[in-house]
């Protein structure tokens, strides 16, 4: 039997964490460079992170949207379609039983996605809009999380639709910016982390979900979000286009 010298304080949170089978092998017995083990601890980690990056990945981009009361830039489709998204990714990965490291940035960034659908709703002049939204919403998720309601052969048909719908949903926001040369009211931040996020979510899947159907959507999420965080570059000094949309504005378009 092998001797523990780490602390049980800090030892058992670490076996819950990563297993107790890995915390034996890299912990107890130091053996850090065994690969399996190293592997999933590093997916863990990453996991962990990205759904704490989850939480916050919106903010900046909901700061400056409420600063400078303009939502100019910004795409009310893309975000429609990534709530959509977020919610069958949510429901489809907790049905299935997957840790939660592996998808639970989709709960915090969907709503952070629902609060910024809500203000270019306020800021274009259609919030009533907003409130047939968040009921139908309210509807569509209590539905999936419902196996009376939606079985698991028609959940896995809507996350594998969720594919398509996480690229389309980055599509609009592409073309308006490659239409203004200009990236608007999008935030940096969140455009850089999502695309790292993704990215790193890539490795996780790779090493925690045995599912061809996640590991596709996120390997398109990556290409779509690193097509975002190139426009921003390539724009990142453009000149700003006359703002049609700010909210103290005479006339909304």
């Amino acid at each position: 039997m092998t001797e523990h010298w780490l602390p049980e304080i800090l030892r058992s949170p670490l076996a819950a964490f990563i297993g107790e089978e890995c915390t034996v092998t890299l912990v107890d017995q130091l053996n850090i460079f065994e690969p399996a083990c190293l592997r999933y601890a590093l997916s863990k980690g990453l996991g962990l992170g990205i759904v704490l990056g989850g939480c916050v990945v919106k903010l900046p981009q909901l700061f400056k949207i409420l600063k400078s009361k303009s939502v100019v830039g910004i795409s009310l489709s893309s975000y429609v379609l990534e709530v959509i998204a977020n919610i069958i990714t949510i429901a489809y990965n907790f049905r299935k039983g997957y840790d939660f490291t592996t998808y639970g940035e989709a709960l915090f960034i969907g709503a952070q996605n629902y609060i910024i659908t809500l203000l270019i709703l306020l800021m274009t002049g259609r919030a009533s809009l907003g409130l047939l939204a968040g009921a139908f919403l309210a509807v569509f998720t209590h539905a999936l999380f419902s196996s009376a309601l939606v079985n698991s052969a028609l959940l896995s048909t809507l996350y594998g639709l969720t594919i398509p719908l996480v690229v389309s949903s980055r599509i609009p926001q592409i073309y308006t910016i490659h239409k203004n040369k200009y990236t608007g009211q999008l935030s940096a931040f969140a455009v850089f982390n999502y695309f790292f996020g993704t990215a790193a979510r890539l490795f996780t899947t790779l090493v925690q979900v045995d599912d061809p159907l996640v590991l596709i959507g996120v390997v398109l999420a990556t290409v779509a979000n690193g097509v975002l965080a190139a426009q921003m570059l390539y724009y990142w000094n453009a000149p700003a286009p006359k703002d049609k949309y700010r909210l103290d504005s005479k006339k909304d378009e």
